[in-house]
């Protein structure tokens, strides 16, 4: 793994601060490197990738359009890697944070009176997104940052204007929707929300003892 570590720094700095590099092992199915880490994962962290059957000609999957823990798109592309036989070993994955390049697009268009674009995600291959989705399924870190986002935007509340209270809300909120079940999911919550870990422990244990 040591020549991919070397690519993931290499990537990041060449696109500092835009890009994150996450390194999968894919024998002990976990996260073994993070360069330029924006996303709040850790080394160790399950991949959830053991139902992905990759074929001989998967090198590349993707682009597509992920939603970051602070509500940022990420512009993201896997890549296979393979050892000398030819076996998938590993997949290096390449979060771009968008926000810029979106305020750019904005500005831009307005300047030159050209219609403002949807966020439609890139075209794949059925084959692709088929292996894209499973990838995805289990991917909880997503599935927390998608209801930390909906959870703001009902509640008219922005990530940095969190109060403990709303902070203690949205962690019961997680909680009832089952968001904990991942291993390290507290932990992650606890880095999102600005929250010590045992702060987050406090707080499902008191809802959980008053269930």
């Amino acid at each position: 793994m040591t020549n991919y570590k070397s690519m993931a720094d290499g990537i990041a700095a060449l696109m500092h601060p835009h890009a994150e590099v996450v390194i999968h092992d894919l024998k002990t199915q976990e996260i073994v490197y993070l360069a330029n880490n924006y996303s709040n994962r850790e080394i160790g962290s399950p991949s959830h990738m053991d139902e992905v059957e990759f074929e001989e000609g998967d090198r590349v999957l993707g682009p597509y359009r992920k939603v970051n823990w602070d509500g940022k798109i990420l512009k993201s592309i896997s890549i296979v890697m393979r050892n000398s036989g030819g076996e998938a070993e590993a997949m290096i994955c390449i979060n771009l944070d968008m926000s810029d390049m979106n305020r750019m697009h904005q500005i831009l268009g307005m300047m030159l009176g050209a219609p403002e674009e949807g966020c439609e995600p890139e075209e794949n291959s059925e084959n692709q997104s088929d292996k894209i989705e499973k990838i995805f399924r289990d991917d909880w870190h997503e599935r927390i940052n998608i209801f930390i986002q909906e959870w703001l935007l009902e509640n008219r509340l922005s990530l940095q204007a969190l109060g403990r209270r709303e902070k203690h809300d949205l962690v019961i909120a997680l909680e009832a929707k089952g968001a904990f079940q991942g291993q390290g999911s507290a932990n992650y919550v606890a880095r999102c929300l600005g929250l010590g870990r045992a702060t987050v422990y406090k707080y499902l244990k008191e809802q959980r003892g008053s269930a």
